[in-house]
């Protein structure tokens, strides 16, 4: 990992031009423009050194605290020679007890931050920001970008044997109704049970993954779907694999497990393959961790997440966080 553990980040990149403010938009809200090159797709680069110089750009990933980092872990095994830049927004964490229009403020600016990095490709490695802000954030900054949530249902939509489909997340992600309506898209005839497990959150947070207080936790949650005769479960929240052992057991033997965190370093893959933005390299990739508060806190249960050691982690010069520009 780069970076100084608990230091703060060194000197202010440069900032793209930002564009006049559009109906509904929060004001003073800041608009990252497209990256240097000057469009989205790599087709903009007009020859083989620019092309190359725009693959080897990072892939930005953000979420609202540490549950993102099972997505980086996830990309790190899937792509392993793509550099990779992350950004916790601890210091307003969690999104998911959030109204919409909060989240997607919080959001816009989180990936406004990244996209001043350069980076090729955004992935919104956030259960709640896919399901509340996606278009708004493909509004805001003119860089190809997924979220968790399609890949998640694309996976459950193959999975799925008898078509009832379980879907676990925060209050927030099961209130917008995203996952149902993902489903619904790909197979009207889907039985789908939601439920939302907020307790999972904390549990993750503070290590209780295994033991009889979140087997009991699960069990409670999952009794819906059980009795439902789900025979897939999507894990709506980037926290929740870290609980996977007890969600498993609680849901039954029968039940597939999805991993948004898995199915979208798949589909990043994927997309990087269709945009040409794929780093000529295969291995050598690095990552860059960078959060807006508590950065000791978040290094030392950051591993669990990540799954391979976190060292550093840099706290953010405020001065170069959107919403202190107001």
């Amino acid at each position: 990992m780069q970076g100084s553990h608990g230091g703060r980040t060194g000197e202010r990149p440069p900032r793209p031009g930002e564009t006049t403010q559009r109906p509904g938009e929060m004001p003073g809200a800041p608009r990252a423009t497209a990256p240097a090159w000057g469009a989205a797709h790599p087709a903009a680069a007009r020859s083989d050194a620019d092309r190359n110089a725009v693959r080897r750009r990072p892939i930005g990933v953000f979420d609202s605290g540490i549950g993102g980092l099972t997505v980086v872990g996830a990309l790190r095994r899937c792509l392993p020679g793509e550099d990779l830049i992350y950004f916790g927004d601890a210091a307003r964490v969690p999104y998911g007890t959030k109204s919409a229009a909060t989240v997607t403020r919080f959001a816009r600016e989180s990936v406004t931050f990244l996209a001043r990095r350069e980076i090729k490709l955004l992935v919104v490695a956030c259960n709640t920001a896919s399901a509340l802000a996606l278009p708004a954030l493909r509004e805001t900054v003119a860089i190809p970008m997924l979220g968790v949530l399609e890949p998640g249902a694309a996976e459950a939509a193959r999975q799925t044997r008898s078509g009832r489909i379980g879907v676990i997340g925060t209050a927030a992600t099961i209130a917008s109704g995203a996952y149902r309506r993902a489903l619904a898209d790909r197979d009207a005839g889907f039985e789908i049970v939601e439920r939302p497990c907020p307790l999972f959150v904390p549990l993750a947070e503070e290590g209780w993954v295994a033991g009889e207080v979140p087997r009991q936790i699960a069990t409670r949650y999952l009794a819906p779907l059980r009795k439902a005769q789900i025979d897939t479960l999507i894990l709506g929240c980037t926290h929740y694999p870290l609980l996977k052992e007890v969600i498993a057991e609680a849901a039954g033997a029968t039940v597939t497990l999805v991993d948004s965190a898995e199915a979208t370093a798949h589909e990043t893959a994927t997309l990087l393959e269709a945009r040409a933005l794929r780093n000529p390299s295969a291995t050598g990739g690095s990552c860059r961790v960078f959060v807006s508060d508590r950065p000791r806190r978040f290094s030392e249960i950051g591993a669990a997440f990540l799954g391979e050691p976190l060292t550093s982690v840099s706290l953010v010069d405020q001065s170069d966080l959107p919403w202190y520009e107001r």
